[in-house]
């Protein structure tokens, strides 16, 4: 069986999503679609809409067969180790090809792009920590970086968010000398952080916006997920009673950093160069969690950068937690979270050949990385009631979800 990888989030599962199966689908003349989504807090440092398991089953409804847990600490980081993470885990399932989206929309770009960017390397690590030293946030300073080296518009911008992570994608893979063909797509109808609903493909920050705003599910927001993503919102709120936001951990947050030391918040993964005497001074003035980000916010220190930085606040992740992920050459385990027929039909073909244990639930002897998983999972469902709270992870502990 030929399978293709997806690298998701599914936050929520859209109709761009269902276009992106079906076209990397037949993109890859693949038989079995593998996604490897993140798990409950996502890339860009904020928590889910809904649960894992419920954006599971709107995926398996939908044309993927097998979906694989990005674990927490490859998550919420910045696109080199989600891609790091992302990549490894595909790899270790034996994917032929990875598709993914981009502004770009011709690999040929990304390849040419990978190869100037080795050529160029040296200089653009010097120009990156330049622009770093002046002051500049990270995406800031790697756009000045790859600028000077020539990529920065035409055929290939990496200032797009899309092909930024694709260009980390392709970057591992063609680093690592993985057996993957690298494919893209271009992103079709609505731009990545596009707030508004303008059609039946709208990005995921336009639909989660419609449905926050008016705690419902309005008929312009329905219009933009399949059936399948409509029940799992509706199930998930009839468990839960609530939708995710940031808003909804502000008091957790504020009462972790107000008793903690400026040493352990120093500590914490990404709260660097002093970032704790800030965080604790705005503290006392934050009047919510966008305001306190507000507060925070400067050139050098992005919204996103910050909002990882809180969950690994709230989720006591040090440095010393990342390290070893950081230097490691691949992911330590495969976590299976859902599979219709045919991706279980490819799963006892492969398995024997894994190099790397798969688990589907939790278990009492835990790898640090699930360790740190648990860690994410308890803080995600922190804010329901005890009874729904405990519902809910109570499906860490079950068979992983299989569908026809």
């Amino acid at each position: 069986m030929k399978a293709c990888g997806l690298i998701v989030e599914y936050n929520p599962f859209h109709n761009g999503h269902v276009y992106h199966i079906q076209e990397a689908k037949k993109t890859a003349e693949a038989d079995c679609m593998i996604a490897v989504m993140s798990g409950d807090f996502l890339q860009r440092g904020e928590p889910a809409i809904i649960d894992k398991f419920h954006r599971v089953r709107a995926a398996l409804a939908s044309g993927i067969d097998l979906v694989l847990e990005l674990p927490y600490p490859y998550a919420v980081q910045s696109s080199d180790l989600f891609a790091k993470g992302s990549v490894q885990t595909l790899y270790q399932a034996g994917v032929d090809s990875i598709c993914f989206g981009s502004e770009s929309g011709d690999i040929s770009h990304f390849i040419t792009s990978y190869e100037i960017f080795k050529e160029n390397e040296a200089g653009f690590k010097e120009m990156l920590q330049s622009g770093l030293q002046n002051g500049l946030s990270f995406p800031e300073a790697s756009r000045h970086a790859y600028e000077k080296i020539g990529l920065s518009g035409g055929e290939m911008d990496l200032t797009k968010p899309n092909n930024i992570l694709g260009f980390s994608y392709v970057k591992e893979i063609l680093e690592q000398q993985l057996p993957i063909k690298p494919l893209t797509i271009t992103r079709t109808s609505s731009g990545y952080h596009q707030q508004t609903i303008s059609g039946s493909i709208a990005s995921a920050t336009s639909i989660r916006k419609e449905l926050l705003t008016h705690e419902s599910i309005t008929k312009t927001a329905n219009d933009t997920m399949p059936a399948a993503t409509i029940k799992q919102l509706k199930d998930y709120i009839s468990h839960a009673s609530s939708w995710h936001t940031w808003e909804n951990y502000f008091q957790l947050v504020y009462y972790r950093v107000m008793t903690m030391s400026e040493q352990e918040l120093a500590a914490i993964h990404g709260v660097d160069e002093g970032l704790e005497f800030r965080i604790k001074k705005t503290a006392k003035q934050a009047e919510s969690f966008h305001d306190w980000i507000e507060k925070i916010k400067t050139k050098r220190y992005t919204w996103t950068r910050l909002q990882r930085i809180f969950v690994h606040i709230l989720t006591n992740t040090k440095k010393s937690d990342i390290k070893d992920i950081e230097s490691g050459s691949t992911v330590p385990y495969i976590r299976l979270l859902g599979m219709t027929k045919t991706g279980q039909n490819y799963l006892n073909k492969i398995k024997q050949n894994m190099e790397i244990p798969i688990i589907s639930s939790f278990s009492r002897n835990k790898h640090p990385v699930q360790q740190l998983e648990e860690k994410a999972v308890k803080a995600y469902y922190s804010i329901l009631c005890p009874k729904n709270r405990q519902e809910l992870f109570k499906q860490e502990l079950l068979a992983p979800i299989i569908t026809e």
